[in-house]
């Protein structure tokens, strides 16, 4: 499997990245343990979690994921084997089970996250920290437009980069990067860190798929090619929208299915029905599973450093990384370029 580095770091991984944010809520450490087992197997070196997960997030659940992937760790003594990256939660009063409430991206709370981490990952270190969400009032998730009226008060970002610095000298994180940020926000955090001489981030872990290609416009020309960020792409599928299961069988076994539709409305939009529609039947038109070119797609892509991938069954997993080693016709490229004009980011 193609590997790619990260940054300007010495990180180098697997172009398709194994995410785990199902494990303990759609699948056991059982099944963990075999995909984890599986995605070595299949030249994957890059394994994503976060201290929130599983999706949906409960206090009842929350930490499995870590914890399950602690588990493989000990068992299988494959620690060096892997790029390890995990995440702090931003500030979030509905979760409240994470560090009591206090889950910010201050000192104090960035340590805690980050020893909490480790106690259930099994390790001395991670590879590749990340800030799952900024700290300030940031349009994400869905939401596509900036709203002053939610400002809130944020830790400022020399602050978290600070911390961040000494736990990178401590040995307990490797490297940094951040998640759903804003160009604002990436440029801010280069700044500081060339300023203040503190650790560049090397990575963006941002939403990107074909129905949200926002990255394109947004980020990648002015801001990650230039400062050589790399974008680690997440729900390359939409959800599962992309697979069109949904289209053949509206009440398909899926996280669209499962989960209270709040969860993910974006992917519920008219046009994104519209969208996944005809790129289904351009995929099938060209003897490929609507999911295959989705994904080959994503991971063709000359600046996606890694696509994180999940999968419920070993079954599908085998198919999503199968995908790596399928080339897209330059025709097929092209139709999804004119399908993506006519349906602009729908699912962002």
């Amino acid at each position: 499997m193609k590997k790619h580095q990260l940054g300007k770091t010495a990180l180098t991984v697997s172009r398709v990245c194994l995410g785990t944010m199902t494990f303990g809520e759609q699948n056991t450490e059982a099944d963990a343990h075999s995909q984890l087992d599986y995605a070595l197997e299949r030249g994957i070196n890059f394994v994503d979690t976060a201290e929130m997960y599983p999706v949906m997030p409960s206090a009842r659940t929350q930490g499995s994921t870590e914890r399950f992937i602690g588990s493989w760790l000990k068992q299988s003594g494959k620690r060096d084997r892997i790029v390890l990256a995990t995440k702090a939660a931003g500030p979030n009063p509905a979760m409240h089970w994470i560090r009591g409430g206090r889950q910010n991206l201050d000192a104090a709370s960035i340590r805690a996250a980050l020893e909490d981490s480790l106690r259930r990952l099994q390790t001395d270190y991670v590879d590749l920290y990340q800030l799952h969400w900024p700290s300030r009032n940031v349009p994400i998730f869905g939401a596509n437009s900036f709203d002053p009226a939610k400002e809130r008060t944020a830790v400022a970002i020399e602050e978290t980069l600070v911390v961040l610095g000494e736990l990178i000298a401590e040995g307990k994180i490797r490297q940094i990067g951040v998640s759903n940020e804003s160009p604002w926000g990436v440029c801010e955090y280069i700044k500081q860190a060339e300023m203040k001489g503190l650790p560049r981030i090397a990575t963006i872990q941002n939403l990107y798929n074909l129905s949200a290609r926002a990255f394109e416009t947004t980020l990648l020309d002015e801001v990650c090619y230039r400062e050589q960020v790399s974008l680690l792409a997440y729900s390359p599928l939409a959800f599962g929208q992309l697979s069109a299961k949904y289209l053949d069988d509206p009440k398909a076994h899926g996280r669209l299915t499962i989960f209270p539709p709040t969860w993910s409305p974006r992917y519920l939009r008219p046009p994104v029905l519209a969208a996944v529609k005809e790129y289904a039947e351009l995929a099938r038109a060209h003897g490929m599973l609507p999911s295959q070119m989705a994904l080959a797609w994503c991971y063709s892509r000359w600046f996606v450093g890694s696509t994180i991938i999940g999968a419920t069954s070993l079954a599908q997993l085998k198919e999503n990384i199968d995908a790596e080693s399928l080339a897209l016709p330059d025709e097929v490229a092209a139709a999804i370029d004119a399908i993506h004009a006519r349906y602009t980011n729908p699912g962002q």
